[in-house]
């Protein structure tokens, strides 16, 4: 372990800001690839799929069945993370993130050339479960190697700062997905939205694939895996390796991730869901609402990446939790209001919260595992984190039709993925691999 330590430290002295810069944004375009076509989905399942695929008198029951495929996808995260995992421990992490990139922009495409319900009947509903399943296999893979790829190319001292740029492709591709349906939503009339502009986004993935493909192809290898070949000291069963000595460390990597994923999918799906259906808003105002705090996360997610620089990206996950759970209840008050621009603002305060702590988490999640198993590792961690999260507008949907159609439950569900998340950024500096200069 020693020595595998050493290998680490001595490989990334010898890296400048200059490669560590463009390694880090060749992962961010094709996260931000990623998040495009995962939360086209999330979009889609709020306006699209619980009337195009999923039949239902009751509404709420159409939604429920909608967001139900959402969180499908999620639960075979972790299966990805463990087929990509091992396979970007065994054989390299830019290999692999070539293969999930691939398959990422394929299924997504191959979503919006689906027929629907009407058109083919019950085939339409498994046909987009089965996709969204292989959607989910693939990126189960993605975030965590290029996760991995950008800390083993960066600095010691400065990983923080770094490893916070991949998580700009998550507003990115919100920007992007939203932006779609909103443009769309501008373009065609209702019933052209539902008969085919809905799809446009979705096909548009075809052409991002090849784009996504050349800059990746540019990527070039971690040195810190090139040193684990050189010395022989890959792990031979990374799977069965990381269950056994870091099963703790994926709980507490789950925990620290679980905010930045799921309060993200509560305020962006559960909210455009809420507005639309229940409280009346257009859906315009909602996906509008959600491109702007997606515009104002990119700024936060920066200064996040430079505060766990500087202080520790423990303390910023500890304090981020502390003011998402504090802001949970004003959020949603102003979601509330009826007021366009205090809607608006209610959900920017809610997403730039939160993302506080999911700038930080790329860093813990990487810190937790040594170099040997931490693709495998860290995609356990932020795949069980996804996987409970893709659940989260399915929850707040149910909670919040039980209560009358009340807000309160959705913001007590906030409030509780904050503290949690929170308290991992406490435990995880103690369970963490040591490595000199890098602040926990």
């Amino acid at each position: 372990m020693t020595q595998s330590l050493n290998l680490e430290a001595g490989a990334t002295r010898k890296i400048s800001d200059k490669e560590a810069t463009k390694v880090a944004i060749g992962a961010l375009v094709g996260t931000a690839m990623e998040w495009y076509d995962f939360f086209l989905f999330s979009a889609a399942a709020a306006l699209v799929f619980n009337v195009q695929y999923f039949t239902n008198e009751n509404a709420t029951a159409a939604a429920m069945a909608s967001f139900a495929t959402f969180g499908v996808g999620l639960v075979a995260r972790p299966i990805g993370g463990m087929i990509f995992g091992a396979m970007g421990d065994r054989i390299g992490r830019r290999k692999t993130l070539m293969v999930t990139i691939v398959g990422i922009g394929i299924i997504t495409g191959l979503i919006g050339l689906l027929p629907t319900y009407a058109a083919i009947g019950v085939a339409a509903p498994i046909l987009l479960v089965l996709l969204r399943i292989a959607q989910g296999l693939f990126v189960g893979g993605e975030w965590s190697g290029a996760m991995t790829i950008v800390v083993e190319n960066a600095p010691l001292e400065r990983r923080a700062r770094y490893a916070a740029l991949p998580q700009i492709g998550s507003p990115i591709g919100t920007i992007l997905s939203s932006g779609g349906f909103f443009v769309m939503t501008l373009l065609f009339s209702q019933e052209s939205f539902d008969s085919f502009g809905w799809r446009i986004p979705f096909l548009a993935a075809f052409p991002m694939l090849l784009l996504a493909l050349y800059i990746r192809s540019r990527l070039d290898e971690s040195p810190v895996f090139a040193e684990l070949m050189e010395a022989g000291e890959t792990e031979k069963a990374p799977i069965r390796t990381v269950l056994r000595e870091s099963w703790k460390h994926i709980i507490v990597g789950m925990a620290a991730a679980l905010l930045g994923v799921g309060g993200f999918y509560l305020v962006t799906a559960f909210v455009v869901y809420y507005g639309v259906k229940i409280l009346g808003y257009e859906s315009s105002l909602m996906l509008a609402g959600g491109m702007i705090a997606a515009v104002v996360e990119i700024p936060v997610l920066i200064a996040g990446g430079r505060l766990a620089e500087r202080f520790g990206a423990s303390k910023v996950i500890i304090y981020g939790g502390i003011l998402s759970a504090v802001a949970a209840v004003p959020s949603f008050l102003l979601v509330e209001s009826g007021n366009d621009l205090l809607v608006i603002t209610g959900m920017v305060l809610a997403v730039a919260t939160l993302s506080f702590p999911y700038a930080a988490s790329g860093t813990v999640l990487t810190g937790l595992f040594p170099a040997r198993t931490r693709y495998s590792g860290v995609g356990f961690a932020q795949n069980v984190a996804g996987m409970l999260s893709g659940f989260v507008p399915l929850l707040a949907t149910g909670f919040v039709a039980s209560a009358g159609n009340h807000w309160w439950p959705a913001a007590a569900m906030l409030v509780f993925l904050s503290l949690f998340t929170a308290v991992a950024g406490v435990i995880a500096p103690r369970m963490s691999v040591n490595l000199p200069g890098f602040k926990h």
